[in-house]
């Protein structure tokens, strides 16, 4: 096998290889795909795309794609088999082997989401560069393509606007995106669930935003986190980006397609 993996990965991908049933949990954007300024012109990286379809293809693996970004967008830019597993807007829409599966707003959820709606419009009307994407649980207010002073001044008066209107407030900030939503879920919650659903004895998740902090606050000993980018971690790897987790997810298929000796 040729990589330029750090040894202690490769070794620790090999003996998660050797688990019966493996979940294969990976974050889309920055993690399979190079960030981008159009989101949904983001695509996974042809080594990524190859070894996710290799590894769902071997016995005993589940694959499984947790984002944040809403379901449909989701399906948009992967372009995943069906039996690959969806989880979008930070597990509050799920596609497992039901792809009807769905998890919906209550009354006045919706009604906290009319309110949430209005004051982040406002946001993005009146400061340049700034758009606002509709989640099904709430907004991710998006400034990847504004100046750094707007950007910081968008996140400002989002914040103060949204809190003084509603309270109880699921709040995340990311690379250039400020969400919210009115139903709090984790990354860490979808792949306790992802888990359970699959009856893994392992996992391993990929991510590189702090939003999937809380994925890799949830393995468990045997679990491997990987980290891809910059930035602090609890991840026990990192790689410098998507074209190392490409490599990552291939050596896995490698391991895990070996004849059993």
């Amino acid at each position: 096998m040729t990589t330029s993996l750090p040894e202690p990965l490769v070794a620790a991908l090999d003996e998660l290889s050797r688990v019966r049933r493996l979940l294969v949990a990976l974050d889309f954007d920055g993690t399979l795909a190079p960030e981008v300024d159009s989101p949904e012109n983001a695509r996974a990286l042809p080594a990524a795309r190859d070894a996710v379809l290799r590894l769902r293809a071997t016995a005993g693996t589940r694959v499984a794609l947790v984002s944040g970004r809403a379901l449909r967008s989701l399906i948009h830019v992967a372009q995943v088999p069906d039996d690959v597993l969806l989880v979008g807007s930070h597990g509050i829409e799920l596609r497992l082997d039901d792809p009807a599966a769905r998890i919906a707003l209550d009354t006045a959820e919706l009604e906290r989401v009319d309110v949430l709606q209005e004051v982040l419009s406002q946001v993005a009307d009146t400061i340049d560069d700034v758009w606002l994407e509709t989640k099904p649980a709430g907004f991710a207010l998006h400034t990847r393509l504004a100046t750094e002073e707007n950007s910081r001044l968008a996140h400002l008066v989002a914040l103060r606007e949204a809190t003084a209107e509603l309270d109880d407030l699921t709040i995340r900030e990311g690379k250039n995106v400020l969400e919210f939503a009115v139903r709090s879920t984790t990354k860490g919650e979808a792949v306790e669930h992802l888990r359970r659903y699959t009856a893994a004895d392992a996992v391993l998740f990929a991510g590189d935003d702090v939003t999937d902090e809380d994925a890799f606050a949830a393995l468990q000993p045997g679990d491997l986190g990987l980290k891809s980018g910059p930035g602090e971690t609890l991840a026990a790897f990192r790689v410098p980006g998507p074209p190392e987790v490409a490599q990552a997810l291939a050596a896995l298929a490698d391991f895990r397609e070996r004849p059993a000796s």
